[in-house]
């Protein structure tokens, strides 16, 4: 299966979101082609989650897990730990209230 790039992925998440008037925006840019994203949920009463991209093994399907949940500023350090040992890593921050983030979606896997 063709996997698109981390750019057209994001353009396209983001878009999505756009369509829902749900706000996101890019928290930090990583490889155009290649990098990992990391979608995180604010839900703006200071608790935020981070979801990245998972292989189930059982299914052998790609899912959105959880990487980190609680605190907004736990998950923050959690993120910046992460984009400390991985610079082509992308972080996409939704603001949600009702905690949107669409990564249930068909296409979004």
């Amino acid at each position: 299966m063709t996997r698109l790039t981390a750019d057209i992925w994001v353009s396209a998440y983001l878009t999505r979101l756009r369509l829902q008037d749900i706000p996101a925006f890019v928290v930090a840019k990583g490889d155009l082609t290649a990098g990992t994203v990391i979608v995180k949920l604010n839900t703006l009463d200071g608790q935020a989650r981070a979801f990245h991209r998972a292989f189930d093994l059982m299914s052998g399907e790609r899912t959105w897990a959880v990487l980190a949940d609680g605190a907004e500023a736990d998950v923050d350090a959690s993120l910046a730990r992460q984009r400390s040992f991985d610079p082509d890593l992308w972080v996409i921050e939704v603001e949600d209230r009702a905690g949107r983030h669409l990564l249930d979606q068909p296409g979004l896997e």
